[in-house]
């Protein structure tokens, strides 16, 4: 395809699925990875390649959304034709304890990647399009449900708050200045690479570790909230389609089913045959100052106009995680039994 695409939090799950994606395509991947003293790429691991390989797909970039005139050197050197801007701090409870750094990294990371993208092509006459990752989120309490894109926002977190104003800084941006910029409000997605700090994964690896002894305790916050929860490696999908198309515009990117924390619980423990309510206690530490009760998207528009949909139901993704995390707890039980055999 000979295209070359710039990754925002390449290092997350869905930069990582979608590096795979447009790798499998033919584009030039590069990533932006802030400098650590400790390496955080575990995800894109299987597709590096040393950089003085002169066929490699991918490479990386130190920088920082906060930064802009480093974004500005990044874009310049690296001349993306597409350009996805993931990175952010997500986690929604930790945003209500770091809201200022949440609504930096957010919202005026996403202006300052919006300028750079907007001077880059002034300067240059190249027409870069930029993808904006957008939140269910924006929705919270939302009278309406399903929610489409034409559903007001009511946001209830900080988090929530930031990508509000990060999706309408890209819709002035592509209004303004004619940019081609599109908003992907994806609802919840989760995978064997989602962080253990969310729900899902961290109820995916505690009922894997309690099958082998290896944990005794499972604590959770609200077990009533209702998500709609898809693949991952699906929605990276909507977000490349959304690029290629004719005009900018925006989507909803969902199953259209939402299920509570609980259904997640019965479905992960029921794998394993267990009952989660032998296991799991509520702890008011996770709980969130203003909660969101359901999230259901109406991805009506993704399906018509971008021919997506879910190749993943809600049962083959619960199983798809507690496989890869029995894995990875067979692997921890073999570690610790050595440990007692050299004791």
């Amino acid at each position: 395809m000979d295209k070359t695409a710039l990754i925002t939090g390449i290092t997350g799950q869905d930069g990582s699925y979608l590096a795979e994606l447009l790798i499998e395509k033919g584009y030039q991947v590069h990533g932006i990875i802030r400098r650590s003293s400790t390496f955080s790429t575990q995800r894109i691991d299987h597709l590096y390649q040393d950089s003085h390989e002169p066929h490699a797909r991918l490479r990386l970039h130190y920088g920082d959304l906060l930064d802009a005139s480093g974004l500005r050197k990044i874009i310049s050197t690296t001349q993306p034709d597409e350009v996805y801007n993931l990175g952010a701090q997500s986690h929604v409870r930790t945003s209500f304890d770091q809201p200022i750094y949440t609504a930096e990294v957010i919202s005026l990371g996403t202006l300052n990647l919006l300028e750079a993208v907007r001077d880059y092509r002034d300067s240059t006459g190249r027409e870069p399009r930029l993808y904006q990752a957008s939140s269910s989120e924006m929705y919270g309490n939302s009278r309406d449900c399903p929610q489409s894109e034409v559903t007001p926002f009511r946001p209830r977190s900080p988090y929530a708050c930031s990508k509000v104003h990060a999706f309408w800084q890209t819709i002035n941006h592509r209004e303004a200045f004619g940019m081609y910029a599109c908003n992907g409000i994806l609802f919840n997605h989760e995978s064997p690479r989602r962080g253990e700090t969310f729900v899902t994964r961290k109820i995916t690896r505690a009922a894997t570790r309690i099958k082998l002894g290896l944990q005794d305790k499972l604590f959770l916050g609200n077990l009533e909230g209702k998500r709609d929860w898809g693949f991952a490696g699906d929605y990276v999908k909507a977000m490349w389609l959304m690029l290629q198309q004719t005009d900018a515009d925006d989507y909803v990117v969902a199953t259209g089913a939402s299920r509570s924390v609980g259904d997640f619980l019965n479905e992960s423990f029921g794998c394993l045959d267990l009952d989660w309510r032998e296991y799991v206690e509520v702890d008011e530490r996770y709980l969130r100052p203003t909660e969101v009760n359901e999230l259901r998207g109406d991805a009506s528009k993704a399906r018509g106009l971008l021919g997506w949909k879910p190749s993943l139901d809600f049962e083959g993704l619960v199983h798809m995680m507690i496989e890869s995390d029995m894995r990875m707890a067979e692997q921890e039980l073999v570690i610790a039994d050595a440990g007692v055999a050299r004791r």
